[in-house]
């Protein structure tokens, strides 16, 4: 409830027309989407309307609204079509005990603080995915548009191909309200902005598929609308918690959880990227996990963050999680009151509403900057978008973060490992990156930026063997650690043997400014033993003083005119040193 202070007349003014927006917007989608999952229509409406109030109240995201989603319902048919007969009462029983299990584990997810989870879902698979979601709700609804009859299931381009090939069947009819639909809502948008633009565009196109109809006849004019929903409350229900239930389904409801949580934290991620909103992903998986487990007793099957009604939540101006209760306790109201009007709605005038919806979910901006400023995260982005196109929603996910994370572990893995030298034009002779400047004919100082794990040990080895082949007699090694954050067991048994085989070779190898948690890793591991505790110094002066000290050859010393530290100054030599 951290929203709450940010609650005032204006916003409350503003999530209510929201709300209203999006109560109106489910009717058709949720009746479709039930008939997608198996379940009678108006369970469709139910799960839009309790789970959307629980989520709200109880998640992380200000614009995330959840309900029954296409991917969702699908998903569902395909695990409980297998156990019973889509529509029937022990179909439905499946349904909402799944539902239940489902909001229990990510109840469970959400207390184990594994929202973290989400981290690895970057920037460009967020922008990415979003962008291919666009592209899939406005295909989605080109047979609405058009007037056609395309085949359900078909990818954007087969959708493309289907309708070059059967262009004669467009309906002008249709297509002209859904025209004036979005042109409306565009020139309301544009005009208009306080005005909800698009009731306004709901109600113009309903008005034109109503002059056509009547003037013209249905017959003629051929456009459907959605037709008279049931006008009732969702009734309570009681899952079935028998063990052999609970064992059938159980693999079922951790694939529809994994999905269901993939499909809500990726959708208030993109959203909030938009709104520059924080989200909080534990929170986020006890607020989807509380919605269906509340939802199981209220006749809702499987809810999970929708993209059509957030997008279109988010369009319609919302500012608190009150959009989304107040879309929920609205729909209620709208079945009692409205559902009997939903003959007069048109199904052209959803597809042109979802049309203004899919286009405001691609965010061109940052699109076009990731292609400018990342090489690999634009590859990131553009194996999101057409997974998105040609896979299934969750696998698509699966294969931006996979991506994402091979991007990461490319950089990580690879360090840098840059050679530092003391500069005499900077204050303090501080250390600096110039292959121009001299070098320790017997030292080399290197700065190690990154972990040293598993997956970087390999890399970092092979550049140090490059110097010291390069660079034979630099035989001591003084490792800059202050870009060390993290050493695992690899990465302390790779300083151990850098140790070991530099001693053998007659010199020795040093570390200064290891940050705590390295330190307390090579400390238990008795790693500092065989590394030797004299060779890890706090501050750069401690270290270079006590290695040309007690560590250099000062016989190389003497004959040396680089005499690049401070230290050298003491050292008998050559009359002219680089010191000054």
């Amino acid at each position: 409830m951290a929203w709450l202070p940010n609650v005032n007349r204006r916003s409350f003014r503003t999530d209510l027309m929201a709300g209203l927006t999006g109560a109106v917007v489910v009717l058709p989608q949720g009746v479709a989407f039930a008939a997608i999952a198996g379940m009678p229509l108006e369970y469709g409406l139910y799960a839009a309307m309790v789970p959307a109030i629980i989520a709200a109240l109880f998640g992380s995201s200000w614009h995330l609204v959840s309900g029954p989603t296409t991917a969702g319902s699908i998903v569902l048919f395909s695990v409980l079509s297998a156990y019973a007969e889509p529509g029937t009462a022990h179909y439905v029983a499946l349904a909402l005990t799944l539902t239940f299990m489902v909001g229990v584990i990510e109840l469970g997810l959400g207390f184990a603080r594994l929202g973290t989870l989400v981290n690895f879902i970057s920037h460009s698979v967020v922008i990415g995915f979003t962008a291919g979601a666009a592209i899939l709700i406005a295909a989605s609804q080109l047979k609405h548009f058009l007037g056609m009859d395309i085949p359900r299931g078909l990818h954007p381009h087969e959708v493309l191909l289907h309708i070059g090939t059967h262009i004669v069947e467009i309906n002008p009819y249709v297509v002209a309200v859904s025209v004036a639909t979005l042109v409306s809502g565009l020139l309301f948008k544009r005009f208009l902005p306080k005005f909800p633009y698009m009731i306004a565009a709901m109600i113009f196109g309903s008005v034109v598929a109503y002059l056509f109809n009547t003037s013209l006849g249905q017959a003629v004019t051929g456009i459907k609308t959605v037709g008279a929903l049931p006008a009732s409350l969702p009734p309570l229900s009681m899952p079935d918690f028998s063990p052999e239930t609970i064992k059938h389904l159980l693999p079922g409801a951790i694939a529809v959880t994994l999905f269901a949580l993939t499909e809500a934290v990726s959708i208030s991620r993109s959203l909030a990227v938009r709104s520059g909103q924080h989200v909080d992903g534990n929170q986020e998986f006890i607020g989807q996990g509380l919605s269906n487990m509340v939802g199981s007793f209220f006749s809702a099957y499987v809810a999970t963050g929708s993209f059509n009604r957030s997008g279109v939540n988010y369009a319609a101006g919302a500012r608190t999680p009150l959009a989304a209760v107040f879309a929920g306790l609205l729909l209620m109201v709208v079945v009692l009151l409205v559902a009997p009007l939903a003959a007069y709605l048109p199904n052209a005038a959803m597809a042109g509403i979802l049309m203004l919806v899919a286009w405001g979910l691609i965010d061109f901006h940052h699109i076009s900057l990731i292609f400018k400023t990342s090489r690999t995260e634009a590859m990131v982005l553009a194996v999101t978008f057409f997974s998105t196109l040609l896979m299934e929603l969750e696998f698509a996910i699966m294969v931006g973060i996979i991506a994402s994370l091979l991007v990461y572990l490319n950089r990580t893995s690879r360090p840098n490992v840059r050679v530092r030298v003391p500069d005499a034009r900077l204050p303090n002779r501080k250390f600096n990156t110039d292959a121009e400047l001299p070098e320790c004919p017997q030292l080399k100082i290197v700065r190690v930026d990154g972990s040293l794990f598993f997956g970087a040990v390999n890399y970092v080895a092979e550049r140090l063997r490059e110097f010291t082949e390069r660079e034979p007699r630099q035989k001591h090694l003084l490792m800059v650690a202050s870009g060390v954050n993290f050493v695992d067991v690899a990465g302390a048994e790779f300083l151990t043997r850098e140790a070991t085989s530099r001693r053998a070779a007659g010199g020795s190898l040093s570390l200064y400014r290891l940050k705590e948690e390295p330190w307390n890793t090579l400390r238990r591991g008795d790693y500092l033993d065989k590394i030797g505790w004299d060779n890890v110094y706090l501050n750069k002066s401690e270290a270079i003083a006590d290695i040309v000290r007690r560590k250099l050859d000062h016989d190389i010393c003497r004959h040396c005119s680089r005499r690049i530290f401070n230290e050298c100054k003491a050292m008998p030599g050559p009359e002219a040193p680089l010191i000054e």
